[in-house]
């Protein structure tokens, strides 16, 4: 009789389990665990298998999720590092044979609210609530993967860049995500296939961490690593995630067949245009740690359109790459410590679009993985005959790169490259890179020093064909201090690369010191002060200086209520070997020119419904003044609509002649769900004269297939022969259709 009593206070028990809200913090007979520490000292998490299906929904109400074990303690890394965490937040982690899938309970403290807007794919989640879970699936503290959501179920996936300095954010993967919201907090469970990763073969634990913010609050807070020092994309200080099986990844096949169709007219009184296309991108696994690829008659008809930019100096701005075909694996081909934008010796942009406009990909292969110690990967591209606004012949362009994990935290690498989009002969590139990484310098501090060296040729090429250089680099809280050097000679321009500007020494100073004041300034209260010197000077080969810029912020203070306000002072100069047109008809002439820009910037915080960035730059320009004011503003009303704007009106006054320049841009985001959105972006400048239309809905109709609508309409504003009346004329327009599902076997 007594143990028929217990066995239905038993069942009483599991059934409130099931039935109890989302809202509730503990589980009954949940395995409500905090992690353990190893011998390493690192906080360890086991991977319990799921006993049973798991419905991704939002909602940790399955009963394997009752004896899954857990994160239940996550520690402040913002505002009061090492603090207790204000809002208490539990993952669990389950596995099946072919998926890791994490439940996450995210409870707020009383009067404190949700901060969530975007639902697209991809949006930028770091100013609202959400959690981002950091996998390091080689063990090599260098590396990783980044999978995000919020609470409406807006999903961002990213790899692991810069030793875990950065993020790739354009790279995407095929996972699963739900959220559902209470009076509480809100869940979210977020399934991710095993298919979608590379991994070592044979380990049984993985690099873990998680971090959870929480906007309200400016609060960030982390389970292994809490230090400011340290970013939690920082593979090296995760916890561990253990138990892991060898996992079952059937064939490894993946084959996404791909049509698009569509139609238009590509010019003002042409015919109408149709196009129909049918593209393929097969993918292999070569053991669970290399990834082969292969695409045929190669389509990027989704991929967005770039923003515009006003380019007021001598030489080309860098876009990043947004196709998908090249963004997998494309950590492995970075090259350098930390080179930025003057230097990119492997830049994928150059294949397949040249000034703008697209060269037909016909065929493509890729392969890259990680083995042991050493990270690889290759790449071979045939492009066909372009017969539009640019002349190009076929031509077949490569790049091989390889990098050897060394000492804790460090790399020594080699690159080599082949072919030219244009067809030049004989072109070719090749370099090494060092990069040692430590973050337990002085005992628990970053430090990076590297140094590299590349040499190119091409039929055409003169001059001295080399670039060389190195970086000390010292990223932590409260001091933030880099020291780099490039040489780059007169005949380094390589094929595949972006290169702005050559025949020159590049030396870079950056020092910023970052305290947080302990009360209130006067009516302020600070969350944290960035005080910035970051002087750069830009020589020719004979020591000569061609560049000068000092930008220095004595003020650039962030609020507790997370809006910011900052003044620059910020001397630069120039000097013109030859005449420079800024502006159509504007010419600066030839000569050594040194001048005295200012900045005053504000903005308000994200976490509200009205945000934005708002830039005065004043001050002189050469011989006479310039003006430049610049606005990027956003208004949510709710989660389904985000309309945001961005705009910047430049008005230069000088000897030569007055010029002034606009650029406007809005864009719309209609966010159904987390699976369906309509984007509508509108651009216009004052340079090309043209007013651009871009309009793009995607629809996930399942996590391995996509359909993609896009619309793209093109005026041209022109002067009339009286130069005072302005008229509109029709330029392009097209529609497009793609549909494209991956088959996994």
């Amino acid at each position: 009789m007594k143990a028929n009593r217990t066995l239905g206070i038993s069942a009483l028990g599991l059934l409130i389990t099931l039935t109890r809200p989302a809202g509730a913090q503990d589980t009954v007979g949940a395995r409500e665990s905090d992690a353990h520490v190893n011998a390493a000292g690192q906080r360890v998490v086991r991977a319990s298998v799921a006993t049973t299906a798991i419905r991704i929904d939002g909602v940790m109400n399955e009963l394997a999720w009752l004896n899954a074990d857990s994160i239940s303690s996550l520690t402040q890394v913002e505002p009061r590092q090492g603090s207790t965490a204000s809002g208490h937040t539990l993952v669990r982690i389950l596995m099946t044979n072919d998926a890791l899938i994490f439940g996450v309970r995210a409870d707020y403290p009383t009067g404190i609210a949700i901060v969530g807007f975007a639902r697209d794919r991809d949006a930028t989640l770091d100013t609202e609530d959400h959690i981002k879970v950091v996998l390091d699936t080689y063990l090599d503290g260098r590396s990783g993967y980044v999978f995000a959501v919020n609470p409406n179920g807006a999903r961002y996936d990213a790899l692991v860049a810069n030793q875990g300095e950065g993020e790739n954010s354009n790279w995407d993967a095929v996972w699963e995500a739900a959220t559902a919201r209470d009076t509480s907090g809100w869940s979210a469970e977020i399934r991710i296939p095993l298919k979608s990763l590379l991994f070592r073969r044979g380990l049984t634990e993985w690099g873990l961490n998680v971090q959870r913010r929480i906007q309200a609050l400016q609060e960030t807070d982390r389970w292994s690593g809490a230090s400011r020092d340290y970013k939690v994309t920082q593979t090296a200080r995760a916890g561990r995630l253990t138990k892991l099986p060898a996992f079952d990844l059937g064939v490894g096949l993946s084959v996404r067949p791909a049509i698009t169709a569509g139609a238009g007219y590509p010019a003002p009184g042409s015919a109408l245009a149709n196009r129909h296309d049918l593209s393929l991108d097969v993918t292999q696994r070569l053991g669970p740690n290399t990834l082969g690829s292969v695409t045929v008659n190669t389509d990027f008809a989704e991929t967005e359109v770039d923003t515009r930019r006003t380019n007021l100096t001598r030489f080309p701005l860098f876009f990043p790459e947004k196709r998908t075909f090249f963004l997998e694996g494309s950590d492995i081909f970075d090259f350098g410590p930390n080179l930025g934008d003057d230097l990119r010796p492997f830049n994928s942009r150059t294949i397949g679009l040249i000034g703008g406009s697209r060269v037909p990909l016909d065929a493509g292969a890729k392969i890259n993985g990680r083995l042991g110690g050493t990270n690889f990967g290759a790449l071979v591209v045939r492009t066909g005959a372009a017969k539009d606004s640019v002349q190009t012949p076929p031509s077949t362009m490569g790049v091989v790169r390889v990098k050897q994990n060394v000492l804790g935290e460090s790399s020594v690498g080699v690159i080599g490259e082949f072919g030219d989009p244009l067809g030049a002969g004989g072109s070719w590139t090749g370099g090494t890179d060092f990069v040692f990484h430590t973050s337990h310098f002085r005992g628990s501090k970053n430090l990076t020093i590297g140094a590299w060296a590349l040499a190119t040729g091409r039929d055409s090429l003169a001059g001295r064909r080399q670039a060389f250089g190195g970086l000390i680099d010292y990223p932590n809280d409260l001091w933030d201090v880099a020291l780099s050097y490039k040489w780059l000679g007169d005949g380094f321009q390589p094929s595949l690369g972006f290169v702005p500007r050559t025949g020159v020494k590049i030396l870079r100073l950056s020092a910023t010191f970052q305290p947080r004041p302990q009360r209130a300034i006067g009516p302020l209260h600070v969350r944290q002060m960035f005080h910035e010197f970051q002087p750069y000077v830009i020589s020719d080969l004979d020591g000569r200086w061609q560049s000068y810029y000092v930008f220095m912020a004595p003020i650039n203070w962030r609020l507790e209520s997370g809006d910011r306000f900052e003044f620059n002072v910020v001397p630069q100069g120039e000097r013109l070997t030859e005449p420079f047109e800024i502006s159509a008809g504007v010419i600066i002439p030839p000569g050594a020119y040194s001048f005295l820009r200012y900045r005053l910037e504000g903005g308000l915080a994200t976490k509200r419904k009205f945000s934005g960035t708002y830039t005065w730059r004043y001050g002189t320009f050469y011989d006479g003044r310039l003006d430049q004011i610049q606005i990027a503003s956003s208004w949510k009303p709710s989660s389904l609509v985000i309309v945001e704007l961005s705009g910047e009106h430049d008005i230069g006054r000088l000897p030569e002649g007055n010029f002034a320049k606009n650029l406007v841009g809005t864009r719309v985001r209609l966010n159904v769900s987390s699976d369906l959105q309509l984007n509508s972006y509108t651009q216009y400048d004052t340079d090309s004269r043209s007013l651009g239309f871009n309009s793009r809905l995607r629809w996930a109709f399942s996590p391995l297939g996509d359909v993609f609508v896009v619309y793209n309409h093109n005026l041209s504003h022109d002067l009339t022969a009286d130069e005072l009346t302005r008229r509109w004329s029709f330029a392009s327009n097209q529609v497009l259709l793609k549909v494209q599902y991956a088959f996994r076997y």
